[in-house]
């Protein structure tokens, strides 16, 4: 069988990456001071990387499938098949300037700046996601047509419109206004450390969570599609295993019927007859979310109640079908 790629995300990915990875695989292991990472299956072999770089690698084929944030693979413009949402390192990316300032969003920023005549420069990590934006504000199509805006950096400049410049950030972007650059786009969860630098949002450019993403090509490969499907299956089994809980309870036959009625399943409840006549053991898988609504009821009609949260949860009918497709 074909090994696989496989790219993982170093950084603020890192710790909740590894977190799904050993709810997905019975052995991980990472050697101190290395980038490599060892599965308990010899055919996926591992290594960590930076996250911006994860979707071009992962585009060129040098990696089969990899872990990033979706803002990264909009911001690379990378050709690839984001397979499985991970749901965690949910990020926003937002525009913000000094709270002194008395503009609305970046669109009314735009048109004062091109009233006037003056230059304005913004901050960022993501260049191609900031030119984007500013290309489609109606007070930038407006003023500037179509030209694209000014991207700075120290090894290179792309763009015509020197008035509306993007300069790359290298961190702290928050620390930039008002002496070096109008406005800022960054990452922020809850928005303190922007209010802390006397900042405000003004405009939400879109959110995002890791992904599973996937080379075309080697997702049309059939011997690496199916070794990328059984990745798949147990991702997405971990990912839906931390919604659910697994419970056991035994119920009298009188109460049976009540009970059904009343616990929701993700399925049919396991239904077994115990050792005492007119009693009955229940096994069924709930959501998290309704656990705490259920304790009142099984209380009343239900005993000795034994909670598990299942490691994985693998809807194999669901991933054959996608395999089909």
């Amino acid at each position: 069988m074909s090994q696989i790629r496989f790219a993982i995300p170093k950084g603020s990915l890192e710790e909740a990456t590894f977190k799904l990875l050993e709810r997905s695989w019975t052995k991980v292991n990472r050697k101190d001071r290395t980038y490599r990472v060892y599965l308990d299956d010899p055919n996926i072999v591992v290594k960590m990387l930076r996250p911006q770089e994860i979707p071009t690698l992962v585009s060129e084929g040098l990696y089969d499938v990899g872990i990033t944030g979706k803002d990264w693979v909009g911001e690379t413009n990378a050709d690839v098949e984001p397979i499985l949402d991970l749901e965690y390192g949910k990020i926003r990316l937002v525009v913000a300037f000094p709270d002194k300032y008395h503009y609305k969003n970046l669109d009314e920023m735009i048109a004062d700046y091109a009233k006037k005549k003056k230059i304005l420069r913004i901050s960022s990590e993501y260049l191609i996601t900031a030119s984007k934006f500013l290309k489609q504000s109606k007070s930038y199509k407006k003023y500037y047509g179509t030209k694209d805006p000014l991207i700075v950096t120290p090894w290179l400049r792309l763009g015509v419109n020197k008035n509306v410049q993007i300069h790359l950030s290298f961190g702290a972007t928050e620390a930039k206004p008002p002496e070096d650059v109008d406005a800022i786009m960054d990452v922020t969860e809850t928005g303190t450390t922007l209010k802390q630098n006397k900042l405000k949002i003004v405009d939400e450019v879109l959110t995002s969570t890791a992904h599973l993403i996937v080379n075309k090509k080697s997702l049309r490969d059939p011997q690496k599609r199916e070794k990328i499907f059984d990745i798949v299956t147990l991702m997405r089994g971990a990912v839906h295993g931390k919604k659910y809980l697994h419970i056991y309870l035994n119920v009298e036959e009188k109460n049976l019927k009540k009970l059904l009625q009343q616990i929701p399943s993700l399925k049919k409840p396991t239904i077994s007859p115990l050792s005492e006549d007119g009693w009955y053991g229940i096994n069924t898988i709930i959501q998290k979310a309704d656990f705490h609504k259920l304790i009142p009821k099984l209380r009343k009609i239900a005993q000795g109640l034994v909670v598990h949260e299942p490691r994985q949860i693998l809807e194999l009918e669901e991933i054959k079908r996608d395999e089909e497709n």
